[in-house]
């Protein structure tokens, strides 16, 4: 029987399998800025779970300058937005995950997202997914550049739904997620990973399931 009376879902990665996306995007940024690819060494150590400026500074050998930042930062995101509107085949939610939308309406819990995301991917995904059958849009936090990490980003939400951290379930895909769901105070962590994944991530502080999808 699950004890939880409030949900947090993190998005990239999380209800939507979009990894790949990225990885593509900031391939086009780096042929842009560098005139080359970038590394896998370079995606797994620098780029992955790390904020779009640092990023920017990274490619431009820390000499990018605001409006660089801000400008590459953008079209990074519109070039992801454009590869996930050619992928349709893939362009959907998490199996199981609007199933367990309408378990949650109907048995009056309360739910949202915190996401890094910034709002123009927020309101892409609110219209790819139609979102707003389940989550008042007004209501996502996202990246509007006022969070110092993912951990306000998490204490926000858990206000936004009126309940106490340490009542609530945290959906999360990443290390960096499951570390800052875990310092926000959640213990009630599950993760959405690879089954090969599954026995490593278990071991992590708050981690309590793992699962690949929400068909359960």
């Amino acid at each position: 029987m699950e004890t939880y009376e409030g949900v947090i879902f993190d998005f990239n990665g999380t209800l939507f399998f979009d990894d790949d996306k990225h990885v593509l995007a900031w391939g086009e940024i780096s042929r842009l800025l560098r005139g080359r690819d970038i590394t896998d060494e370079e995606l797994h150590t620098k780029l992955n779970g790390t904020p779009n400026i640092m990023n920017i500074q990274y490619m431009m050998d820390g000499k990018a300058t605001e409006e660089e930042q801000d400008r590459y930062s953008q079209l990074k995101e519109e070039y992801y937005r454009r590869f996930c509107r050619e992928d349709q085949e893939h362009l959907h939610l998490v199996s199981g995950a609007e199933r367990y939308f309408d378990y949650l309406k109907q048995h009056k819990i309360p739910f949202t997202i915190a996401s890094a995301s910034i709002k123009e991917n927020i309101d892409f995904f609110i219209e790819s997914f139609r979102l707003d059958r389940w989550f008042e849009p007004s209501e996502i936090i996202y990246d509007d550049g006022t969070y110092e990490n993912k951990i306000a980003m998490f204490q926000e939400a858990a206000d936004l739904i009126g309940v106490d951290m340490g009542r609530i379930r945290i959906y999360e895909d990443s290390l960096s997620g499951i570390r800052s769901a875990y310092e926000a105070g959640c213990r009630d962590i599950a993760v959405i990973c690879p089954k090969e994944k599954e026995e490593e991530l278990r071991k992590y502080p708050g981690v309590t399931k793992t699962m690949r999808d929400f068909l359960f």
